[in-house]
């Protein structure tokens, strides 16, 4: 998927929203358990229910990789069900990868070329060599860790190096890149304050935005400090929207939260 389709997704949308499917067997409705594929019949449910109004889907790998080669085959249909019945829908594999070399050839084949995902999260710890190789892709989009929500980003991220903060130092290094153009950078909702210099760096990236929701962050406030012409973000919710009820209204839940944040981002976009 190219970036423009993805703008014209969010005007056509009024959201900029990105629903994450991170499925946990023991939050779900209990009558899915019953079913042959109870993480895919979850997500299935989801996706028809929001499809309206999301741009993008998210699974985070981890949650489909613990439960082994079913999960995996769940994350497989997941993806499947999306291109196939939602083509218009931009996918993000939150996969956090980050190796070197044919390591990252392979993983990048593995989300781009098998799984046909449209993007995937990589950690730029290891450099060039270790996000270059996904880069490579046509009209696939990598979305590299800038500026996390955690408590933990504080030991790394923000350090003041050579009178620079790293994160600031990651983002200048990583536009020097081939293919460059194809990067999306993650930047936490809990840290809002530093929108503002991180768009003085990557002026017209999107930003995928976690935080929002269950972690208390502001969407009004991430809109003011990080939203450029063309929006440039994608505000991911999870919990906030799937886990909206454990019965057999999750999916009617999961539309009501879901159309809050939507209504919530037309009144945004003005």
């Amino acid at each position: 998927m190219t970036t423009q389709h993805l703008i014209d997704q969010i005007q056509i949308k009024k959201s900029f929203l990105c629903v994450g499917l991170d499925v946990d067997l023991t939050k779900i409705p209990k009558h899915l358990l019953e079913t042959e594929d109870p993480i895919f019949e979850f997500n299935k449910a989801i996706i028809d229910a929001t499809h309206d109004l999301a741009v993008s889907y998210k699974p985070n790998t981890a949650f489909y990789e613990a439960y082994g080669i079913k999960g995996w085959l769940s994350l497989e249909k997941t993806i499947r069900y999306i291109n196939e019945n939602y083509p218009n829908i931009f996918t993000i594999s939150d996969a956090k990868r980050g190796d070197i070399g044919n390591t990252s050839s392979m993983y990048a084949k593995a989300f781009f070329e098998d799984l046909n995902f449209d993007s995937v999260t990589v950690a730029p710890y290891m450099g060039k060599d270790s996000v270059e190789p996904f880069l490579a892709f046509e009209n696939k989009h990598t979305i590299m860790l800038a500026l996390t929500s955690n408590e933990g980003a504080f030991d790394f991220q923000t350090l003041n190096v050579n009178g620079t903060e790293l994160y600031k130092q990651v983002l200048e290094t990583s536009k020097t890149w081939k293919n460059s153009h194809n990067l999306m950078y993650v930047v936490g909702a809990t840290k809002a304050e530093y929108f503002t210099e991180i768009r003085k760096i990557v002026p017209d990236s999107f930003l995928l935005v976690p935080g929002v929701g269950a972690q208390g962050g502001s969407l009004s406030e991430v809109c003011k400090y990080g939203m450029n012409t063309n929006v440039g973000l994608l505000i991911n919710s999870s919990r906030a929207i799937i886990y909206a009820s454990n019965g057999v209204d999750f999916a009617e839940k999961a539309r009501a939260e879901a159309l809050l944040m939507q209504q919530e981002m037309q009144a945004i976009l003005g």
